[in-house]
């Protein structure tokens, strides 16, 4: 009989795993805003750089271009963002945060930071810097994947 994969060790199923787990406990910290991670991660990086195009935003947060539009779109359902034709180049859409945007993603500061500690609650401080600068290190040796 041959032996089942040990898929529980797996380097795969863990950061599966742990992904799983960093979203649950972000949406139990701000459920109230009823906002994902991803779109935070928006709000933040167009404060950081308002006027960046679709695309160009979906890479810097690593979400699929081709879903980023969807999200983009609940986001201004909201209020919370807008977008408009860059003038050079009509097809390109350039986002900027409202005031309110701004304001959301202001009151969400606390929670968020609040989930980011009770994830990593389970970990020693060395073990924390341990796993970050791991997990950084893994990302970045694979920039060119998905």
């Amino acid at each position: 009989m041959p032996k089942s994969y040990d898929f529980e060790h797996a380097p795969g199923y863990l950061i599966r795993r742990a992904h799983q787990v960093a979203v649950a406990v972000f949406m139990e910290e701000t459920g109230e805003h009823e906002v994902t991670p991803v779109q935070f991660a928006i709000l933040n990086a167009l404060m950081a750089a308002p006027g960046e195009d679709q695309v160009t935003l979906a890479t810097k947060v690593a979400f699929d271009a081709a879903t980023f539009g969807s999200v983009i779109g609940r986001l201004e359902a909201r209020g919370w963002v807008w977008r408009e034709p860059d003038p050079a180049d009509r097809r390109r859409k350039r986002l900027w945060v409202t005031p309110e945007g701004k304001q959301a993603a202001q009151r969400m500061k606390r929670p968020v930071a609040r989930s980011q500690r009770r994830l990593l609650g389970a970990l020693q401080p060395q073990e924390r810097e341990a796993l970050l600068a791991l997990l950084a290190k893994l990302v970045r040796g694979h920039e060119q994947v998905g």
